[in-house]
């Protein structure tokens, strides 16, 4: 008994340190969620203010852009799935994940084949694991995504989608996890190209006249210019959003092994205090049997 005693001490133990480890890391997420947040908003106006000036060009110039043009007959897709680098997030990774696959399984149905394209370790690990073909994969910024990473990701999508040489492809689609709240975050599919001038909120209103603009050099020449920072505020968007959903979801994950801790604390303390109990009760009754047995031999010499 006294062995059982000490084991169970032994995972009070360790179960305390883990707690102190969650906790340290739930509070870690809870403080860095604010600052992601703070730059989602600080990125809006500039998206909101691009949004127009696109929505404007594409409307009063009349040009065909390659970045906008519709395909006659798409054959191949890009597919760029944002995941998280680390793990301890609980399902943020896999239903980000699950939210590609089934992006990808309708683009078969439909024909065309996948690209994929990977922002984070976490999906890097999946794909490379089942052996499934990676274009290109991004890693280490998945927490606190930079303009400089998102530049970089857009380059290599825009470049994909305009080689008509190749292996180029016809759609480009971005998979990531919005965020809504602290409590909800939705994996959300968004075709990316050919480009639709919409960013859901940051779109402007229909009631909303758009500004007239004049075009210098020329109307083509401004959308080269606008169409690729364009596509790039909406990657860097898309990895701010993924970046406060990855946190949130670690929060979460974090603040429910610790409540879980507590109670498993709770568990084994009161399992412990039975087995020393019980060990008490046979130590008294070993006792009380003794002397019993000393007082019959002792009846049984007179």
């Amino acid at each position: 008994m006294a062995v059982s005693l000490r084991e169970y001490r032994a995972r009070i133990k360790s179960t305390e340190s883990m707690k102190k480890i969650t906790r340290a890391m739930e509070l870690i997420a809870a403080s860095r969620i604010i600052k992601a947040q703070q730059r989602a908003q600080s990125a809006a106006p500039y998206a909101r203010e691009l949004t127009r000036a696109v929505s404007a060009v594409a409307t009063f110039s009349n040009v065909d852009h390659p970045l906008t043009t519709e395909p006659e007959n798409a054959t191949r897709a890009a597919v760029l799935v944002v995941t998280s680098d680390r793990g301890l997030a609980g399902a943020y990774s896999s239903s980000v994940i699950k939210e590609a696959e089934r992006l990808a399984e309708k683009l078969r149905e439909e024909g065309k084949q996948v690209a994929t394209y990977i922002c984070g370790r976490k999906g890097e690990a999946y794909f490379k694991f089942r052996g499934r073909s990676v274009v290109r994969s991004w890693t280490g910024f998945s927490d606190q995504p930079s303009l400089e990473a998102a530049h970089e990701v857009s380059q290599a999508l825009i470049s994909a989608f305009v080689d008509e040489e190749g292996e180029g492809v016809d759609e480009v689609h971005v998979v990531f996890t919005r965020f809504r709240s602290m409590l909800v975050q939705e994996p959300t599919a968004v075709r990316l190209l050919p480009l639709e001038v919409v960013e859901g909120t940051e779109a402007p209103s229909k009631e909303e006249a758009l500004p007239l603009y004049e075009f210098e050099p020329s109307a083509e020449a401004v959308l080269d210019s606008l169409l690729p920072r364009y596509v790039e505020s909406r990657i860097f968007f898309a990895l701010l959003q993924a970046a406060a959903s990855e946190l949130a979801a670690r929060q979460k994950a974090m603040k429910s092994a610790t409540d879980n801790a507590e109670e498993l604390i709770k568990k084994y303390t009161r399992i412990a205090n039975q087995a020393r109990q019980a060990g008490i009760t046979q130590e008294i009754s070993e006792i009380v049997g003794g002397v019993n047995a000393l007082a019959d031999a002792q009846a049984g010499s007179e």
